[in-house]
């Protein structure tokens, strides 16, 4: 990694005409993530969509004015300078990162690139002693800062106060129902079908260590079947629920930690402190699944708490009656 830093070209070595292949280049890529935002959001977001069809023919434009001064100052031969070839120089995420990121994220990120361009070529403005190259650079920086507020001026003709309310709701219904719907089933299942186990072992040995055990390999092995059992029960094709990965990963994952919240007390060698510990991290378990109910799924506080709080105590009370029995 660090051969590789180091085998790049630093900013300030760059002659005016490298500047502008720079500039180029990073506008053409630019263009291509924001034809990809689009294509990414057509379906369920066409008026996104839309936006980022817009910004991307923005980047095109500046793109040709570039290209139409370099061949005026140095001709129709573009050296191939791209962002990775130089050291410091502002870098753009991969593009299969936006197949996990959210309405909001892509549409902070679309800022964030506006922002960093423009950072970045006012900065380079202050490197430089050329007059030219200042010249060159506090345009490029001006053209940015006003690709941003285009931007937003486009935003705002595409996507009014009502369409874009939908477009947020409709975000926020799939998040539900690919992440938080299958982790709040995965960490009900970990944390309340894991206590009679972990729990009746504990008062049956009373001995630490062998308890934690058991509810490692409860909470690891209840994880595991809760995450292929999601993903293999509904493709999301029909449901809409979203990717089948996305949410056996979440039910697999929360599924183990829930489990592991009250298992983990058992690595303090104490019997009874553990125990107490784990109580406590089962009472507070059992509330933040309440809570996410109610926040999230809009289940009254007070029903969510009963199901819960109940639930979960009829199987604590089960495991220690058997263990202690």
């Amino acid at each position: 990694m660090l051969l590789n830093y180091g085998s790049r070209r630093r900013f300030r070595d760059l002659s005016e005409q490298e500047i502008l292949a720079l500039a180029i280049s990073s506008e053409e890529d630019d263009a291509r993530i924001y034809r990809t935002y689009a294509e990414r959001l057509r379906v369920e977001y066409p008026a996104s969509a839309a936006v980022f069809d817009g910004m991307a023919e923005e980047e095109d434009r500046h793109r040709q004015r570039l290209i139409a001064l370099h061949r005026i100052r140095f001709g129709d031969v573009i050296p191939l300078l791209r962002r990775e070839h130089v050291a410091g120089y502002y870098a753009r995420k991969p593009v299969w990162l936006m197949e996990t990121m959210s309405l909001d994220q892509i549409r902070a990120e679309a800022e964030a690139m506006e922002r960093q361009a423009q950072r970045f070529y006012e900065a380079a403005v202050q490197r430089t002693s050329d007059a030219a190259t200042r010249k060159l650079l506090g345009d490029l920086a001006a053209a940015e800062a006003a690709h941003e507020e285009a931007a937003h001026v486009l935003e705002g003709q595409l996507l009014d106060g009502e369409t874009r309310s939908t477009e947020d709701d409709t975000a926020h219904r799939q998040f539900i129902l690919t992440w938080v719907q299958p982790g709040l089933a995965g960490l009900m299942d970990g944390s309340v079908s894991t206590l009679a186990p972990i729990f009746a072992t504990a008062f049956a040995t009373e001995n630490t260590h062998t308890t934690f055990l058991v509810g490692l390999a409860a909470s690891i092995g209840a994880g595991i079947s809760m995450g292929f059992t999601e993903a293999a029960s509904d493709d999301g094709q029909l449901s809409g629920r979203g990717s089948p990965y996305k949410r056996g990963i979440a039910a697999g994952v929360m599924t183990t930690l829930g489990g592991l919240g009250h298992a983990l007390p058992y690595l303090i060698p104490h019997f009874w402190t553990a125990t107490v510990i784990a109580m406590v991290v089962v009472f507070i378990e059992l509330w933040v699944i309440a809570w996410i109910q109610n926040r999230y799924m809009e289940t009254p506080f007070v029903r969510a708490a009963l199901q819960v709080v109940l639930g979960g105590a009829l199987v604590f009370a089960a495991g220690a009656i058997i263990g202690g029995g």
